[in-house]
């Protein structure tokens, strides 16, 4: 293997996958991937036409996020995450908790509710079949605490620990499947705990972090049982090519650590932007405290002021 400087990616020999045919990046998470990005940027130019704001910020975010997912699945680095362990986590972890984070920061539901029309009386749009669909008792399953933390959890020792990923992984259209569902459990985890968007449920700060400090010892639980195996525990990576020149415990090992390291990673990003809201949410509810006494006369100090001139007037 050549060490020279160059990326590991453009150094390997290439090598062929599945049934002797070349895997090549995914153009399923392609199209996804800018359809996202399309939808995002017209909804900014609505708005924006319309005279309102929108953070850029959560435009950056947005854009980061679906680029990381572009970057783990349309690249060189989806080939050789079908043969390489190791790749593999790096995607998984990405895709499942790094990903979901940044889309959510770019707040996509709020942009679609203020940048998609409002349908005629009687008739029902995108933007009402989106408000039903928030309100609806599907969606308030699938966000709740106790599906999402059994799910997020399951989605890791479920799938690895049985033959379900060696049967998902044997087809392209399995890994599709495999990394759609990795994305989708990782947003109905974070959708309530980043509380950006509105949703069925939307816990105090205080229950978000408990939610979020639920799963992550899981991860790292999971990548300590990789890293201490003796024997591969994965039949899809336990004979990579040749040509790679690795070994397949070893390999493993790195996995378990990716998965290790990635338990602290995302918390980290989610603890600084739950207590970046909380404070920002104290300052508003202080803000609009002081704009109720304004609008009042200050009635609540008036009444004690006038308590304390009647205890005085007793007192003579």
């Amino acid at each position: 293997m050549d060490h020279s400087g160059h990326g590991m990616m453009m150094d390997l020999p290439p090598f062929t996958l599945g049934r002797g045919l070349q895997f090549a990046p995914d153009s399923f998470f392609l199209i996804g991937c800018l359809l996202a990005l399309g939808l995002y940027g017209w909804g900014v130019v609505r708005l924006r036409r319309r005279g309102d704001a929108w953070p850029v910020s959560r435009t950056v975010f947005f854009a980061v996020g679906v680029l990381s997912i572009a970057v783990v699945m349309c690249t060189r680095l989806n080939e050789y995450g079908m043969v390489m362990f190791s790749v593999h986590m790096v995607q998984h972890m990405i895709i499942s908790m790094l990903s979901p984070i940044l889309l959510l920061l770019g707040a996509p539901v709020t942009l679609a509710l203020r940048a998609l029309p409002v349908a005629g009386r009687g008739r029902k749009g995108p933007r009402e079949l989106l408000l039903a669909l928030l309100h609806s008792r599907y969606l308030r399953v699938i966000t709740h605490p106790a599906f999402t933390i059994p799910m997020f959890i399951a989605s890791l020792y479920a799938l690895y620990f049985t033959p379900l990923f060696d049967f998902l992984m044997e087809s392209r259209t399995g890994h599709i499947a495999m990394m759609v569902h990795f994305l989708a459990v990782g947003l109905m985890f974070f959708w309530p705990i980043m509380g950006v968007d509105p949703g069925p449920h939307r816990p105090g700060y205080v229950m978000r972090m408990l939610e979020l400090f639920a799963g992550m010892p899981f991860h790292a639980f999971f990548g300590i049982a990789l890293m201490m195996a003796s024997e591969p525990m994965i039949g899809t990576y336990a004979n990579p090519p040749a040509s790679l020149g690795i070994d397949a415990l070893s390999d493993q090992n790195a996995a378990g650590g990716i998965a290790w390291a990635f338990s602290e990673i995302p918390s980290v990003l989610v603890l600084i932007a739950l207590i970046y809201q909380w404070y920002h949410s104290e300052q508003r509810a202080a803000v609009r405290k002081d704009r109720a006494a304004d609008r009042d006369g200050d009635k609540e100090l008036e009444a004690y002021n006038a308590y304390l001139a009647s205890l005085q007037a007793r007192s003579q």
